[in-house]
């Protein structure tokens, strides 16, 4: 099958094209380079000795993107495109509904016009927002974020699912994942965000590699265990064989279907900074901080649909996740740019 994947040079999906070309797909990447490298690409072909093609557009550009579609002439598609920090989003609230909505619309035209209807879709498990509690199940409620970025995911849920009910010949999987963090066992790609982390994990690896001085805590008078946020922390590799599932499932299923990608495990803040700590040998120092606006005390999956049926289950522990992470931090201490 030839995928077309949009923002295939980010972190999860860069490790997606890994496992779609060793599973034996062709791959073109559209990518805009936003808060990602094209070195990127140049580690993929050393992962697996094979170069996805790439098309540097950006998605909302929709006469570029038409043309770069065209050219590619999908089978399917995986949609990873977007803005993505939780925090970000209450403070620019605008330039997140614009920006994730108005990308998935150009992608959705271009996929018409194509006649191209096999659509994976990264949605998030921050659609379950505060109106339920977890271990949350795809069926639980109604969909209802509690920040504007999940409130992006809510939106596009529920505008793919009308579009799979209006045209019943779409086959759309809506992947509700938590929290990826790891990188590849190689250590050649992994997380590499721009400026300063909005991400739990790559601030605690930058603290640990030395480029930052301390991870702040964002609360611990939680209702958890120790009193820090509990997440469900799911490795990059368990999340990428996940996509591929789903692809590959969704084919033969008309219309739009829900799965959670997680490990069904909460991880506290602070479990999470002791594994990171004991994976490189140091200790990483932290201060207690507020709360931050939009975070929820804490969330795991439900992962018994993604079992049964796609067949996929995470594999990779939290010390497996702790292990690549520091890997690909120890081996790329200014990430993908020596300048960065």
């Amino acid at each position: 099958m030839h995928v077309l994947v949009t923002g295939g040079a980010g972190f999860i999906g860069s490790h997606t094209v890994v496992a779609l070309l060793e599973r034996g797909h062709d791959v073109t990447i559209v990518d805009d380079f936003n808060n990602s490298s094209p070195e990127v690409i140049n580690r993929i072909e050393q992962i697996t000795g094979l170069r996805p093609t790439l098309s540097e557009v950006d998605l909302r550009d929709e006469d570029a993107f038409d043309a770069a579609f065209a050219a590619a002439a999908p089978d399917a598609v995986i949609h990873f495109a977007g803005l993505k920090s939780v925090s970000e989003s209450s403070s620019e609230p605008l330039r997140y509904y614009e920006h994730n909505l108005g990308s998935t619309f150009s992608l959705l035209n271009a996929m018409k016009k194509h006649d191209v209807r096999t659509l994976v879709f990264s949605s998030s498990a921050t659609v379950y927002g505060a109106g339920q509690e977890p271990p949350y199940v795809e069926d639980g409620g109604v969909l209802d974020a509690n920040n504007p970025y999940g409130m992006t995911k809510v939106m596009l849920e529920r505008i793919l699912s009308d579009i799979a009910v209006a045209e019943p010949n779409w086959h759309i999987a809506l992947l509700r994942y938590f929290n990826p963090i790891g990188a590849h066992e190689s250590g050649l790609i992994g997380e590499d965000p721009r400026g300063v982390p909005n991400n739990l994990v790559p601030y605690v690896l930058q603290v640990a590699i030395g480029r930052r001085p301390h991870v702040s805590i964002f609360g611990d008078d939680y209702p958890t265990a120790d009193g820090t946020g509990e997440r469900d922390y799911i490795h990059v590799a368990d999340l990428a064989e996940g996509h591929v599932a789903a692809l590959e499932k969704i084919v033969a299923i008309d219309g739009a279907r829900a799965w959670n990608l997680g490990t069904g495990k909460g991880t506290s803040v602070k479990q999470l900074i002791a594994a990171v700590e004991a994976a490189a040998g140091i200790r990483i120092p932290s201060v207690v901080a507020p709360r931050r606006a939009g975070d929820l005390p804490r969330s795991w999956a439900d992962t018994s649909r993604a079992e049964a049926e796609l067949g996929w289950k995470a594999t990779r522990d939290i010390t497996a996740m702790a292990r690549d992470c520091w890997r690909w931090q120890s081996q790329n201490p200014r990430g993908f740019d020596p300048v960065n």
